[in-house]
């Protein structure tokens, strides 16, 4: 393993990270990598929050606008090309700072995953509908291919579920006993902060990043993305799901709204629970502080930035 180590800086949605790594990035001459599964897809600005123009300007941004709405993309794809961009950003003598919320790119990259199948689309519309008619016929089965999975798994989470039976059947073997075969994690010690804030702060942030959101203009990129022919994941995006659902006329615009923000409430909590869950993740509480440099005040008292190696 290099003697490279690289911060990394997650947490939930609306929490504050992108403010604080711009603000870290110009301390630590560093240029962000972004952790974040849907800031990859072009034409998906307002809706992923992605940093806005000034903050690209002050902090070279890499991994966000990388592959087209329409195509998929996957968290393999992903490491293979922020591996590059990391690797260009040491050999130019920066520093890469990782920054988002998506949980399964940041343990992919430190510590790696099993190798999976693609996405099954017919298999699981079938799992699904075999659900529809027998109310807890999915984790039933999930129990009796993989009880280790499903000792793990809530009944309730058909997602997770869904893909692990998918795994079980199209690998021939429980999904439990290939996760010991984990994929290569990169060659760098990941230094990982995870900013949280008080759930009902964080839930008042969120409902206001929605609402500046849709100020902005979400509601006309959304209708420009949905005549596309899209990908599974652009799809499924937050904002853009209940947007796409009120422009086929399956609910009101106020509905759309109120279903973005518990969509994204929702969201979050996943994701808090994620990372409180995730090894070697350091977790700093927020709740409080606005300030981007407060925030970095705070994060400095306790992390010794200045003698990481690079």
């Amino acid at each position: 393993m290099s003697d490279v180590k690289i911060i990394t800086l997650c947490g939930p949605t609306s929490v504050g990270k992108t403010g604080v790594a711009v603000a870290l990035s110009e301390r630590l001459n560093a240029e962000v990598v972004s952790a974040d599964s849907m800031q990859v897809y072009k034409g998906m600005d307002i809706g992923t929050a992605k940093p806005a123009t000034e903050q690209r300007a002050v902090t070279a941004h890499h991994m966000i606008d990388v592959i087209e709405p329409t195509e998929a993309y996957s968290t393999g794809k992903y490491v293979s090309e922020a591996a590059m961009a990391i690797e260009d950003i040491i050999a130019r003598g920066k520093r890469p700072l990782i920054t988002g919320g998506t949980g399964l790119y940041i343990r992919a990259m430190s510590i790696g995953l099993f190798t999976a199948p693609e996405a099954d689309w017919a298999l699981r519309k079938d799992l699904m509908h075999a659900e529809a008619q027998t109310p807890g016929f999915l984790y039933n089965y999930l129990s009796s291919l993989d009880p280790q999975i499903a000792q793990r798994t809530s009944p309730n989470d058909l997602r997770r579920t869904v893909r692990a039976i998918e795994v079980s059947l199209k690998c021939g073997r429980p999904m439990s006993s290939l996760q010991t075969e984990l994929t290569r994690p990169l060659p760098y010690e990941f230094v990982k902060i995870c900013l949280m804030r008080q759930r009902d702060e964080l839930y008042a942030m969120i409902n206001s990043r929605v609402d500046a959101m849709l100020s902005l203009g979400l509601i006309e990129e959304a209708r420009g993305l949905f005549e596309l022919p899209l990908a599974h994941a652009p799809l499924q995006a937050i904002g853009y799901k209940e947007l796409f659902a009120h422009f086929r006329g399956e609910t009101t615009l106020d509905e759309a709204v109120s279903n973005i923000k518990q969509a994204t409430r929702r969201y979050a909590k996943r994701q808090m629970t994620w990372f409180r869950n995730e090894p070697d993740v350091k977790c700093l509480d927020i709740t409080g502080i606005f300030n981007e440099n407060e925030i970095l005040h705070k994060l400095s008292a306790i992390y010794q930035f200045n003698n990481l190696n690079y």
